[in-house]
């Protein structure tokens, strides 16, 4: 073989080859028993070569493989040098060739491997059954299922399809690839079976979570080691079932730590925290052998149940241990301290980490948000040397969680500047802050976004997404996102329910409901809550006692304060105060201040003053700082002319420090969201706002619109209760967007607070004068104006 063959596959380095001996020539058995075991360095190393190029002794075959060998193996030598003395060896042998395969498989280099193994073929050198299985490796290693199986084919060939050594490799190399078939097809055609055999295809389907076949062939076993047992224990875990790895840990006569730890982790990933604590409280009692697997997922329990002490002392053991470098146990503890409130500890811990990664860096970022601590957050972020697409999704869901909606969807926008793409985790935080924002178009560009780039619409982004259209009102797209996701959860028909209730479709969504029922789906409280809310919405009260009652005699659900509180407002909604307040009385738990709350609103509606006048006292009793109920019983007394009873509330709240919430309606205009309050005047645009509300009224007093001033709760004349009303947040929104929003396109706002008696008429009238459709989501329900009518039926 001549030099020049190898030679692409080496680095050029200086050659040690002019090096003078320092040692008298020996033998070759001589260099290799006294001289390698003292060579400790390269400069040592280089001696010895010199001498057996010397002496001559590199061409003996024997001592030049055990010289390559030697260089292999050992850290300090390069394996571009280890090439060059390989390609000095005249002789060279099926062992030669093997070693300095086995060290590019070593080394993370299969695709040298495989360009030697073509070499030893154009030299005609002979290959033997090491060489197989190591190419068998390499092609594992580049998950190269292809390249496997032309392996196997030579190996076919060659004659060494019965080596169980070549079987065992083959069997691994399909089932890393995915195709258990294959290797199955191995295992059932190989003559010799060993253990090594057993385990390699039961590890196979344990890795592909194939339950049924892995208890066969554990079943088949002819003998069931430890190292099976486990991987049958961390099957059991990956897919739930708890009692059966139990039941084989426990029936196990020998066990190793890796049984101890694979049976707290299967608690672990079964949410079973409590017991993964005692398993390994028991494990420490045994004397086991503790390992970091077991420590981490113990620290995981730990930060869900919150018990920080007990972290600590893990956090000991492990120090005691010699396993806390570790930078898995690092990650660990950060996020066991932070989860459980004590970021000052993480930050101790993180300063003083050595080989953190980026999941150490994450971990403390989301500590930091964990803690509400978001602008920390932020610096901690600006400061990584690295980031990934989970640090981007952590920041962005964080500023989310913080209701900093404006910042999420600029986040996102420098997220795709500096070329990441969002995963389904950072998609479902943009499309909640769209949500919040009523950045419809920016949401509709997030779902072109998941259509263009192909992106599964899972249970929780379809629900999102569908949450999002419905609370914007467009329930075509709603249903759309429905129809066309293959996997669907109870959340994502509760969204339904609840969206077409609150769009006003009462009837469809009672049908969803019936639909639920039909496909096997379990409803939940949340399903009730909505299906009450459509009864609610429309005043099917005789509908709603009937799911009320079939929700705790057919489903077994027991109502809770939400439901009880929906069953008053239904009642309350309908005039049916009496009933409404007896319902109260008899609720199994104390009623809270949302349910009296429903009642109050109830007594405002129909007229009934004495009874609005004696619940909001009680409500204002018990939440003094409330500003809605305040409000509303000042305007049960304007609405009876009592001014000094109005002035009464007004200095209550005053007292308590409680200041009146100021309508806030916002309407999306050109991919830009914007702000009017009651009252606004700060609009860049509001000379052309003020005309168009000009031109708004005199169209409005040809329609026959009338100013409903007794919504003024103030003791001014009437002429300045209509200039106050003509001010409200929605009337500003809708004028600014006919200025702005061409037809046929919905003019869409959304109202913090509910929509009042005089904003409602005027809504319709505008509809009909502009012949536009209006869509107002306010605190309860949307309003959907179209023709001089809502979908609401005036009844909200």
């Amino acid at each position: 073989m001549k030099l020049t063959k190898l030679s692409y596959l080496a680095k050029p380095i200086q050659s040690p080859f002019k090096l003078k001996p320092t040692f008298k020539p020996t033998t070759t058995l001589s260099i290799i028993e006294i001289h390698f075991p003292k060579c400790q360095n390269l400069n040592q190393f280089n001696q010895i070569l010199s001498q057996m190029i010397f002496t001559g002794y590199i061409r003996d075959t024997y001592a030049a493989s055990r010289l390559l060998k030697f260089s292999t193996d050992s850290r300090f030598i390069h394996i571009d040098y280890s090439l060059q003395i390989f390609n000095l060896i005249e002789n060279s042998n099926g062992f030669t060739w093997n070693t300095l395969m086995r060290a590019y498989i070593k080394r993370d280099r299969p695709q040298n491997a495989m360009f030697l193994y073509k070499s030893m073929l154009s030299n005609n050198v002979g290959v033997d059954n090491y060489t197989y299985p190591l190419l068998l490796q390499a092609s594992t290693l580049r998950i190269s299922q292809f390249e496997g199986k032309l392996i196997h084919c030579h190996v076919l060939k060659v004659g060494f399809h019965s080596d169980v050594y070549v079987q065992n490799t083959l069997m691994n190399l399909y089932a890393v690839c995915g195709d258990m078939s294959d290797a199955r097809e191995v295992f059932d055609e190989s003559p010799v079976l060993d253990s090594v055999s057993w385990n390699s295809i039961l590890a196979g389907y344990v890795q592909a979570g194939n339950v049924g076949e892995a208890k066969c062939i554990y079943g088949r076993m002819p003998e069931k080691n430890v190292i099976a047992s486990n991987s049958m224990i961390v099957l059991f875990g990956r897919t739930g079932n708890v009692s059966e790895a139990c039941r084989l840990f426990n029936e196990m006569p020998q066990k190793d730590f890796v049984s101890w730890s694979a049976l707290i982790s299967c608690y672990e990933q079964n949410e079973m925290y409590n017991e993964a604590l005692h398993l390994f409280v028991e494990m420490v009692a045994n004397e086991v052998m503790v390992d970091e697997v077991a420590v981490v997922s113990v620290l995981s329990s730990c930060a869900q149940l919150s018990v920080v002490e007990t972290g600590k002392l893990l956090h000991g053991l492990a120090v005691k241990y010699g396993i806390e470098s570790y930078v898995n146990l690092q990650n660990a503890l950060i996020h066991m301290y932070s989860n459980c409130g004590d970021i000052v500890s993480a930050q101790e811990l993180f300063s003083s980490g050595y080989c953190l990664d980026l999941i150490s860096w994450n971990s403390m970022l989301s500590g930091y948000l964990r803690c509400g601590s978001v602008e920390k957050a932020k610096e901690f972020f600006d400061c990584m040397p690295e980031k990934d697409i989970v640090s981007w999704s952590t920041l962005i869901s964080g500023y989310a969680q913080d209701d900093q909606f404006p910042e999420t969807l600029a986040l996102f926008q420098e997220m795709q500047l500096q070329g990441f793409n969002p995963d389904e985790t950072t998609l479902v935080s943009i499309i909640s802050a769209c949500t919040h924002l009523a950045a419809l178009d920016q949401g509709k560009w997030i779902h072109a976004y998941i259509k263009k780039n192909r992106l599964k619409i899972n249970v929780v982004l379809g629900t999102t997404l569908i949450n999002m259209y419905m609370k914007l009102g467009c329930v075509e797209n709603a249903l759309e996102v429905f129809c066309g996701m293959e996997e669907k959860g109870v959340s994502t028909w509760n969204s339904v329910i609840l969206g077409l209730a609150m769009n006003g479709l009462v009837e469809k969504s009672l049908h969803m409901f019936s639909e639920v029922k039909k496909c096997g789906m379990v409803p939940n409280d949340i399903t009730f809550m909505g299906v009450l809310g459509a009864c609610r919405h429309m005043g099917l009260v005789d509908e709603g006692q009937h799911y009320f009652h079939s929700m705790i005699k057919e489903h077994q659900i027991v109502p809770n304060v939400k439901h009880y509180g929906c069953m008053v407002d239904l009642l309350g909604r309908a005039g049916m105060l009496k009933e409404a307040e007896e319902l109260i009385e008899c609720m199994p738990m104390p009623p809270d201040v949302a349910t009296w709350g429903a009642l109050l609103g109830a007594c405002k509606k129909h007229g009934n003053n004495e009874m609005g006048a004696r619940v909001g006292r009680k409500l204002v009793e018990l939440q003094p700082d409330h500003d809605g109920f305040h409000v509303l019983l000042s305007n049960i007394h304007a609405s009876k002319g009592n001014w000094d009873g109005v002035l009464e509330i007004r200095w209550m709240m005053m007292q308590h420090g409680v200041v009146k919430t100021p309508g806030c309606s916002m309407i999306e205009a050109n991919g830009t969201v914007h702000e009017f309050l009651a009252g606004d005047k700060t609009h860049p645009q509001i000379n052309e706002i003020e005309g168009m509300l000009d031109e708004m009224a005199m169209k409005l007093k040809i329609e026959g619109y009338a100013p409903d001033t007794h919504e003024v709760s103030l003791d001014i004349d009437e002429e300045e209760k209509e200039t106050s009303l003509f001010r409200h947040s929605e009337k500003l929104a809708i004028a600014f967007g006919l200025l702005t929003i061409s037809s046929p396109t919905p003019i869409r706002i959304m109202k913090n607070l509910r929509i009042c008696n005089d904003c409602h008429n005027a809504a319709k009238f505008i509809s009909s004068a502009f012949n536009r459709e209006i869509v107002v989501r306010d605190r309860h329900r949307f309003h959907h104006f179209k023709q001089g009518s809502c979908s609401c039926m005036d009844y909200w």
